[in-house]
């Protein structure tokens, strides 16, 4: 096994990595956002319903009379809010993660951000330390016939 330090990250493979996993924490969280919206909006219009009828005014000169529409549909169309604001929050959990992927992969091949990997090696060519610090391969040569 030979411990050494990564000289070079693939951008393109980095940045996909990281639009990939923003996207997925993004629709995510944009579900989740979907339907917390959609579930508020039809509790602000029960609210609104119920604080009329208590109180005999119409709804327009209850807080957030003019939204009324608005917010029931909001309510009745969850099947489409919740997707949708997903894949909005998604798109931009994607848009993200490319570029913190990009940044993360240049950084590396600066050598701002180093990576250690250890390295199984098959074969016979064993590492050895020189002694100016540089690695050096050996080769070992096997008997005619072997």
């Amino acid at each position: 096994m030979v411990n050494d330090f990564l000289v070079r990250l693939s951008i393109r493979s980095a940045m996909f990595a990281g639009a990939i996993t923003g996207f997925v924490f993004g629709l995510f969280a944009g579900a989740t956002l979907g339907a917390l919206i959609s579930w508020f909006a039809g509790a602000i219009v029960d609210w609104q319903a119920q604080l009329g009828f208590s109180l005999g005014v119409t709804q327009q000169l209850l807080p957030l009379g003019d939204q009324v529409r608005s917010l029931e549909l909001v309510a009745d169309r969850w099947f489409l809010v919740i997707p949708g604001v997903g894949l909005a929050v998604g798109m931009l959990g994607a848009l993200i993660g490319l570029l913190a992927g990009g940044l993360w992969a240049a950084l590396v091949n600066m050598g701002v951000l180093p990576i250690e990997v250890a390295v199984y090696r098959q074969g016979n060519t064993p590492m050895r330390r020189a002694t100016d610090r540089r690695r050096v391969r050996t080769r070992t040569r096997n008997a005619v016939g072997e």
